[in-house]
């Protein structure tokens, strides 16, 4: 979880990651930023995220990404 949040700040360091539960929805969090996640997620965790893991549930808290990279990593 910390990997995720510390790749979080890098891309807002003003956002408290560790509360914020709409990232999507507030549009905290654009295309460009799921994208750059996207890379960051799958080399540091040598997983693959699929065009269907691109959904807002999956990505709008550190938590839900958390649980993503979970479920891909099992």
């Amino acid at each position: 979880m910390d990997i995720i949040v510390e790749m979080l700040e890098d891309l807002h360091p003003e956002v408290d990651f560790e509360q914020c539960s709409s990232l999507i929805d507030d549009k905290i969090l654009d295309s460009f930023d799921i994208v750059s996640l996207v890379t960051d997620l799958s080399e540091e965790f040598d997983i693959t995220i699929s065009v269907e893991e691109l959904t807002p549930e999956n990505f709008n808290s550190a938590k839900s990404i958390y649980e993503m990279v979970q479920r891909l990593i099992d």
